[in-house]
């Protein structure tokens, strides 16, 4: 069932319409579990519910199925359990033995009817043990709340799936299995999913973890996504992790704290490309290259006097990435430079900065000083983050 996760699932027409997310059963004690259908998440980000009686093949990259699918938002009934994200890596019994569950298998005795009838579960330690499939009644301690569930086989099905997707799927989770799979994951790969996580489940996986590794995390963040997220936690306990972070990560956080939340300087990133005039075209290009920057970033090259991290020294201007493309690689940067766009300050509103944005019709601005230094920029996604209704990312 875990190869389940990520397979696209098509209509009857063949056109794909979304990929299965989680696999959803009913526990009937002695009873063999029964597969009531599958979490389908569909564009945008939106996850609903398709039975098993409309699926009409399972194969090994596609899932088909007949009639209409009923786009009302997926919720998990009382009765109900996600078998990806809840069964897989649980703690149970198999003649007397404790052993971690690594994979489910359902088979169709009948017509229109799926049962859970095998586990695969592995004893020993990770190094030293083995894999064995079982029958299900075979099993004990598939019921109750378990205090400590690993997340190692849930992630592995998951591995492919984009920090947003792996948010998503975290969201939809009950609060408990959500926090021990946020912290099973690596410190930049939970630093990219917390980026897209709601606020207060951000705050609830932070809350989470230890004091170290919380502080660990937030050096991974973004500045301006770890400031925010600060924001959202009692002072007190904000300012212990900040002197937890290393000095270099926590500065840059500690100045977008100092300004408002919906202002340039609140929404700016203080991690923008920056090289002095003296580099090359075949410099910035290889910098915007790096798979780390996001597009809005990798939009342009801000060019400023040494030093180049901010607040840097005096800003001279932008090379967007497209005049970079057309001039020869050793063209030296501060002959392509653009001086038309003129730069913001940190006090203007996110109103203000969208229209901006608008006007010039540009994917980022950056953001100076009364010195004209260089603080950082703000990209046309943060904006959105800010104009967006606060709960958008949970809404259907």
């Amino acid at each position: 069932m875990a190869r389940l996760a990520g397979l696209a699932v098509f209509d009857p027409a063949g056109d794909q319409i979304g990929r299965i997310r989680d696999v959803v059963v009913s526990l009937r004690g002695p009873l063999l579990p029964r597969v009531h259908g599958f979490v389908v998440e569909v564009q945008p980000r939106r996850r609903v519910f398709l039975p098993i009686t409309r699926i009409t093949s399972i194969e090994a990259r596609a899932l088909i199925f007949t009639g209409k699918l009923n786009m009302r938002r997926f919720e998990c009934r009382d009765a109900e359990t996600l078998a990806i994200g809840e069964m897989l890596d649980r703690t149970v019994e198999y003649k007397g033995e404790r052993v971690t569950v690594q994979d489910l298998a359902m088979e169709q005795p009948r017509p229109s009817e799926w049962l859970i009838t095998k586990v695969a579960v592995r004893r020993g330690t990770r190094r030293r043990g083995e894999t064995l499939i079982v029958d299900w009644d075979e099993i004990t301690g598939f019921t109750g709340i378990q205090k400590d569930q690993g997340a190692a086989n849930l992630l592995a099905a998951f591995e492919a799936l984009r920090p947003a997707d792996l948010a998503n799927m975290l969201h939809e989770l009950p609060t408990k299995r959500m926090a021990e799979v946020a912290a099973a994951l690596d410190d930049d790969r939970l630093a990219d999913v917390l980026e897209e996580l709601p606020e207060r489940d951000q705050v609830l996986v932070l809350s989470r973890l230890h004091r170290e590794r919380a502080a660990d995390v937030l050096e991974e963040m973004s500045p301006d996504d770890a400031a925010d997220l600060l924001q959202e936690l009692p002072a007190e306990q904000a300012e212990g992790l900040l002197r937890l972070m290393v000095p270099e990560e926590a500065a840059p956080v500690r100045r977008l704290l100092t300004y408002g939340e919906f202002t340039a300087g609140g929404m700016m990133t203080t991690e923008p490309v920056v090289l002095p005039p003296t580099s090359t075209v075949a410099e910035a290009l290889a910098h915007i290259r790096q798979q780390e920057q996001t597009p809005a970033i990798a939009a342009q090259v801000y060019v400023t006097r040494p030093p180049t991290e901010t607040p840097t020294g005096r800003f001279l201007g932008a090379a967007h990435f497209q005049r970079l493309l057309r001039e020869p690689p050793s063209t030296l940067l501060g002959s392509v430079i653009d001086i038309t766009v003129d730069p913001i300050r940190p006090e203007l509103t996110v109103h203000e900065v969208a229209a901006y944005l608008a006007t010039y019709n540009l994917v980022a601005v950056p953001v100076v000083d009364e010195l004209c230094r260089l603080l950082g920029a703000v990209t046309v996604d943060d904006v959105l983050d800010h104009m967006l209704p606060e709960d958008w990312r949970e809404r259907p």
